[in-house]
């Protein structure tokens, strides 16, 4: 026996790096202020914005797809070289049949891959991303595609109608040699902490009120950032941009200040005022907003959260060819910008919060 313990870190065996990135975000946008008309509460829409909505013919594997395309564009790669594509989201469209198979095929990734759909509420797209680098990191495969993807959900009322917004990224993980960000390491931290869960058939999800805040949120992503840093002897300092999982604009915030971060570090990549949280894809997003303006050399941290609950944390640095391959893609703030203001009626027809039987 001995008493030296193993270091938490996750650290493959060669090292892995992101070959590509990509964004997407529907066009369409629910202000905060209808939401606020309908239900005559006012609060919501002094936080937030807007939030995108997806449209009749969009769900998780259409902006998969869309987001994956991307990726692959500033891979510059063969899809015939992926080895996995793992889809994580709150909202598959099918309960029997899986997301990754279709995108696998709408990509050419197929047929000599593993597919697989994820799920760890918020976290499902940084779980795959996990499982991507030790796919990589073991040398099992040269390319991992991992995804994180999600539509607008909450119960009519419920302020989740202010927040719940759609959209997400995919992140494609291969050799660092040839990457735009290398993954210098991460960490996982996880407890049976029922902050927020939806049972077997029930449309809408349900909060555990008195968990959300302190005993969930702020104390995964708390002891997740604080291990890896103290794992890796990083500061706050050694950063120049952190992304953290966005349910509404002020956890980030208070979570950054506990941390020692300052307001710059993280204001690039919250991008939740303005899409609202996409739940699986949330930081996800918010990592493709730091990356379209990072510097070569630039230290990111990106911390997800996922009810239920657990975290995944991951220290970045870009490398050189971040500033050419970016460019081979659409811009996240490019879908952004690119908006259809719609009302709350056809908010509820697009998302299905009608039914008649």
């Amino acid at each position: 026996m001995t008493d030296h313990k193993v270091p938490p870190i996750l650290k493959p065996i060669r090292d892995v790096g992101i070959v590509g990135y990509g964004a997407y975000i529907p066009r369409y946008r629910l202000p905060a202020r209808e939401v606020a008309r309908i239900w005559r509460a006012g609060g919501g829409g002094t936080l937030f914005e807007e939030k995108a909505v997806s449209g009749l013919d969009e769900d998780v594997i259409t902006m998969s797809i869309e987001a994956a395309r991307n990726a692959l564009a500033r891979a510059e790669i063969d899809p015939d070289e992926i080895r996995a594509v793992w889809v994580g989201s709150e909202s598959h469209p099918y309960s029997v049949k899986p997301t990754s198979t279709v995108v696998a095929e709408a990509i050419g990734a197929t047929p000599h891959t593993q597919a697989a759909d994820w799920e760890f509420a918020c976290k499902a797209g940084t779980e795959a991303i996990q499982a991507a680098i030790g796919f990589v990191g073991s040398e099992m495969a040269r390319f991992a595609l991992a995804i994180g993807m999600d539509t607008a959900q909450g119960r009519p009322g419920d302020p989740l109608e202010y927040t719940a917004g759609a959209g997400g990224a995919a992140y494609l993980l291969g050799p660092a040699e040839i990457s735009l960000a290398t993954i210098e390491s991460s960490y996982s931290f996880a407890t049976d902490t029922p902050d927020f869960f939806r049972r077997a058939n029930e449309k809408y999800p349900e909060h555990g009120e008195r968990f959300t805040g302190e005993p969930a949120y702020f104390k995964h992503i708390t002891s997740a950032a604080q291990t890896l840093m103290q794992a890796i002897n990083a500061s706050p300092s050694d950063y120049q941009h952190v992304v953290f999982h966005q349910p509404n604009s002020k956890f980030p915030q208070r979570v950054g200040r506990t941390l020692g971060f300052k307001p710059e570090q993280i204001e690039t990549g919250l991008l939740v005022p303005l899409i609202g949280n996409t739940y699986a894809g949330s930081a996800l997003v918010g990592l493709t907003a730091v990356l379209d303006i990072a510097e070569p050399g630039d230290r990111i941290l990106l911390v997800s959260y996922g009810s239920g609950a657990g975290s995944d944390a991951f220290s970045l640095r870009t490398t050189d060819l971040l500033p050419e391959r970016r460019n081979q893609a659409p811009y996240t703030q490019d879908y952004i910008a690119r908006r259809t203001e719609i009302d709350y009626a056809t908010y509820a027809r697009f998302r299905g919060k009608l039914t008649m039987k």
